[in-house]
């Protein structure tokens, strides 16, 4: 039971990225704690990002915290270590009676680490190494340590050693290497079918991965854009609130110094009348009559008094119309901001619930059926248009269209009137040597002979080739080798929001040639790419 204390407090104090002691402890907004060193150097790398992390739990930090060693768990780390915590390690590390022990230790065993559904040994971490380091290992199936391996690998051996028994007894003429050839083969033939299996699951858990890529990537793309959105907008604000502030100053200067000079005037005023008034009391009690009356015309007039009106006196309510408008403000916003969010909020479960919905059967993709024409100021020359715009056929003589910049002069291909977004499907009847099913935003080039223009040979385009019944699908410039699949019809699916195209084999079903997840940016146009050493024509089927 001692045994076991110890051990829990090994685990309690110990750094889950170097899985040592905690050295200099410190904790870090979430509750965990780490070695400062190691959680320094774990930041260190998501320094580009911007954004910090917590290894356990996976919450993110903004600004990178500030981190501060935890003296409490120091100094607990220390008295641990003098109550003999350090030695448990050691005994922790061996196979007890009930833990799954290492097959190729010699003495005593460490504990397995995983076991191996190919060499049906368990390995510890030491003697696990070369299934990581070797390619001889790459496509052996690791698995947790498990005591069963060597339980049914006995257990079969005693089936076989049974049913040879059996045969014995009966004098079956059939030879044991008779009856091991039979079984071998079979055996082949279920290893091939698990083989298959495999290699079907690891395609799929690679798609998976790239998804999980994928939503990573987007995410923090968003994260990113909307960070610098916000910032752009708080900058705004801040320009707002300081222009604000200044024309209220600056009014408020205007009106200071509006009051300032009348007070002034008044004043001065007030002091003129004063000093009048003291006149006039000192000439009344003048006894001299002749001097009352040569004193009194010139002090008795009065200057002109300060116009009243000109006094504008509102109380309280100067800048209160400024409040208002600000008040108003920021209840618009508060309103925009919160019904513009629940509209992104749903946009993105759309987004993700759509992504999951792609038909599985001809009617399922005839829902989503559109009417594509081709555009006649986009094709080429050696290429003519018929069937209402819906077919292409190669011409031995170049056609006289008008000069257009929009036109393909050098790659003999065709772009569509429409754009496509949200969900679309259509179908192309192809007929002759090969060509190039499309999609293309409408930025891609069209003069010159420069890979720019080709579809399939930019980031610009995505393109389907069948060439004499084989098919290549190509994005920037690269080859992909699709499943060879006969057919003259090929059906286009496109879920623009989700990133999804996907091209599929037509017949009484739908075979699937080739499937695209990416983001895409802008509209796209469906295109289509003939080639010219071939008499051949492609056309878009009409579906409703």
């Amino acid at each position: 039971m001692a045994h076991k204390g110890v051990q829990l407090d090994l685990e309690t104090f110990s750094c889950s990225i170097c899985l040592d002691l905690l050295k200099d402890p410190v904790t870090i907004p979430c509750g965990h704690n780490y070695c400062m060193n190691c959680i320094k150097s774990h930041w260190d790398g998501e320094d580009e990002k911007r954004i910090h992390s917590c290894p356990q739990c996976r919450q993110t930090f903004t600004p990178r915290p500030v981190l501060v060693k935890n003296t409490m768990l120091a100094d607990l780390v220390e008295e641990l270590k003098k109550t003999g915590l350090q030695a448990a390690p050691a005994d922790h590390c061996y196979a007890g009676p009930e833990d799954v022990a290492c097959d190729v230790c010699t003495g005593r065993k460490l504990k397995a680490l995983k076991s191996c559904l190919v060499c049906l040994v368990s390995y510890c971490e030491k003697h696990l190494q070369p299934h990581f380091e070797s390619s001889a290992f790459e496509k052996h199936k690791l698995m947790e340590p498990s005591k069963k391996l060597q339980e049914n690998i006995r257990s079969r051996h005693d089936e076989v050693m049974k049913m040879f028994s059996c045969i014995d007894q009966q004098n079956d003429t059939v030879s044991a290497a008779a009856e091991r050839t039979e079984r071998q083969r079979e055996l082949e033939v279920s290893r091939l079918n698990i083989q298959q299996r495999i290699q079907d699951r690891e395609k799929d858990v690679k798609e998976l991965q790239q998804e999980v890529e994928a939503i990573n990537s987007s995410a923090d793309k968003a994260v990113e854009d909307s960070e610098k959105i916000f910032t752009e907008l708080i900058r705004l604000m801040e320009k707002r609130r300081s222009d604000v502030k200044q024309q209220v100053r600056s009014q408020q200067e205007t009106e200071v110094s509006r009051v300032k000079d009348l007070q002034e005037k008044l004043e001065q005023e007030i002091t003129e009348l004063k000093r009048k008034d003291a006149e006039l009391e000192k000439l009344s009690h003048t006894e001299d009559h002749n001097q009352f009356l040569q004193n009194y015309p010139s002090l008795s007039r009065l200057s002109q008094s300060t116009d009243s009106s000109s006094i504008n006196i509102r109380p309280l309510r100067y800048f209160e119309d400024v409040t208002a408008a600000v008040s108003e403000l920021r209840e618009k916003l508060k309103n925009l901001l919160s019904e513009k969010w629940t509209i992104s909020l749903m946009d993105v479960d759309v987004l993700l619930s759509n992504s999951q919905l792609e038909p599985k059967t001809r009617a399922g993709f005839l829902k989503y059926a559109c009417e594509i024409t081709l555009d006649p100021n986009t094709v080429h020359t050696d290429l003519l248009l018929s069937e209402g715009n819906r077919k292409v056929t190669v011409m031995s003589e170049s056609q006289s269209y008008s000069s257009h910049p929009g036109r393909f002069t050098f790659w003999s291909q065709v772009l569509s009137k429409e754009s496509l977004t949200g969900r679309c499907y259509w179908e192309v009847e192809c007929r002759g040597g090969g060509g190039y099913i499309a999609v293309a935003y409408k930025s891609i080039s069209r003069v010159g002979t420069s890979n720019k223009c080709g579809f399939g040979n930019n980031n610009k385009s995505w393109a389907l080739n069948c060439y004499q019944n084989r098919y290549n699908f190509w994005h920037k410039n690269v080859r992909n080798p699709v499943t060879d699949h006969r057919t003259s019809r090929v059906g286009v699916y496109l879920d623009h929001s989700a990133g999804i195209l996907s091209f599929y084999s037509v017949s009484e079903t739908m075979t699937l040639l080739h499937r695209v997840q990416t983001k895409f940016t802008r509209p796209l146009y469906a295109g289509l790419g003939l080639d010219l050493c071939y008499v051949e024509t492609a056309e878009f089927c009409k579906l409703k």
